[in-house]
């Protein structure tokens, strides 16, 4: 392979991260040099507050893969990953973070899965483990927005989020416009993947106690995640979130009227109706949107 063109692109956010990014940008380096893969590693500085993106200029010249892409206003996780992955040369490219959470010396390990199957599209680092902030909080609060996902996608989802992953270029270039600017671009490329029939496998990692401060809000991020698992279903598969309620209140609204015709004979009340109705344009609606997005041609 031309070595002007990596086979491999790791893109890493960088927002306030300066007394341990340059330590993660030589793991990564020391991982992918020994690994004999082509690569390029994009160090995007978030317009960090703090001296991230001036020791990553220091740095450069001892990491001749190392790119630098610096933003002059705050664009988010999900911006920073959009963009890297846009202009990214390589085919398969890596999502990571530079908090030392996840195990990037095992990079080459994602790789490779994509190298060796064809059949499969992305590869997810799954975490064994939750070592983030409010972890009383988020343990549950995770588990239940990835059941609403499993769900709604009719798959099994064992890590819904994850920071670490690799995929194919080719594949994941539609849906990057579809990436929110925060924490849920993760759970955006995840839903995409599995809604288009798209394989994802999930490789079990270690995940370690983040360095430095966390940027993760619980209570609005949390709220951003189950929005976004609503959102991506309602774009690719509206019938699974739209349909269920409609039925139920159809179903009701016919039972109670039946029940309602026993006990007064050619009486409907006014919220036997309005259940039934209710149910009729819910369902028109999903059948609507189902429509839509079969003749977007995406």
């Amino acid at each position: 392979m031309d070595e002007e063109t990596p086979y491999v692109t790791i893109v890493l956010p960088c927002y306030n991260e300066q007394d341990h990014v340059i330590d993660e940008v030589d793991r990564i380096t020391r991982a992918m040099d020994s690994s004999g893969y082509t690569y390029e590693l994009v160090a995007v500085d978030d317009c960090s507050s703090d001296e991230t993106l001036d020791r990553l200029k220091q740095a450069a010249p001892l990491y001749p893969h190392l790119r630098i892409r610096a933003f002059h206003r705050n664009g988010g996780s999900g911006t920073v990953r959009r963009i890297g992955t846009q202009e990214a040369r390589g085919e398969i490219v890596v999502w990571t973070d530079a908090d030392m959470t996840y195990p990037n010396e095992r990079i080459p390990e994602l790789v490779q899965i994509l190298e060796k199957d064809q059949t499969i599209d992305q590869v997810v680092g799954a975490r064994t483990s939750e070592e983030g902030s409010h972890k009383l909080l988020r343990v549950p609060a995770k588990w239940v927005i990835r059941k609403v996902a499993e769900m709604l996608a009719g798959q099994k989802i064992p890590d819904l989020n994850s920071g670490l992953r690799a995929f194919r270029k080719s594949v994941a270039r539609p849906y990057l416009r579809l990436l929110p600017p925060g924490f849920s671009c993760v759970t955006t490329i995840t839903l995409s993947f599995l809604s288009n029939q798209h394989d994802i496998y999930y490789l079990p990692i270690d995940y370690a106690k983040r360095a430095g401060k966390s940027k993760f809000s619980f209570v609005s991020d949390a709220y951003r995640y189950i929005l976004q698992v609503l959102r991506m279903i309602m774009y690719f598969n509206p019938l699974k979130v739209l349909m269920p309620p409609a039925l139920w209140l159809v179903g009701i609204g016919f039972a109670k009227g039946v029940w309602d015709m026993i006990q007064h004979p050619f009486y409907f009340p006014a919220n036997t109706v309005m259940i039934f109705l209710s149910g009729m344009l819910i369902g028109s609606v999903a059948l609507l949107a189902d429509l839509i997005v079969r003749s977007r041609g995406d």
